[in-house]
């Protein structure tokens, strides 16, 4: 069994910022991408940030200059930085894994946590 837990949304003024954190625990062999997710209300799921596991990161146009993804390999936790903050910004936060749950793995499952929320207005 694999968790993905999600911690540090809560509301914002505009211009503020949070730190996103995603811990994954349980049987974890090698985790290679990583990665934010969001959701805002009657919107679809969209990418926010994806970090592989040699810290080559990637980033949505909407975010880009603004949010900082990063991860410790040692502690199997996904961070977000997310500054600048923007009411269009208020949404779930998701964030995922590509996981090897064991060294006898053939391939990799994909997890996903519950979800934190970010509330960004005045």
């Amino acid at each position: 069994q694999v968790q993905l837990v999600e911690s540090g949304g809560g509301s914002v003024q505009p211009g503020g910022s949070l730190k996103l954190s995603c811990a994954a625990s349980g049987s974890i062999f090698r985790i290679n991408a990583m990665g934010w997710y969001r959701q805002a209300p009657g919107k679809e799921r969209e990418l926010v940030a994806q970090i592989d596991s040699g810290a080559r990161s990637d980033y949505a146009d909407s975010v880009k200059g603004r949010f900082t993804i990063s991860r410790d390999n040692a502690a199997n936790t996904v961070y977000l930085q997310m500054s600048s903050l923007k009411p269009e910004d208020t949404a779930v936060y998701f964030c995922n894994a590509e996981i090897f749950p064991t060294r006898q793995s053939s391939y990799e499952i994909t997890y996903w946590g519950k979800g934190t929320l970010v509330t960004v207005s005045s």
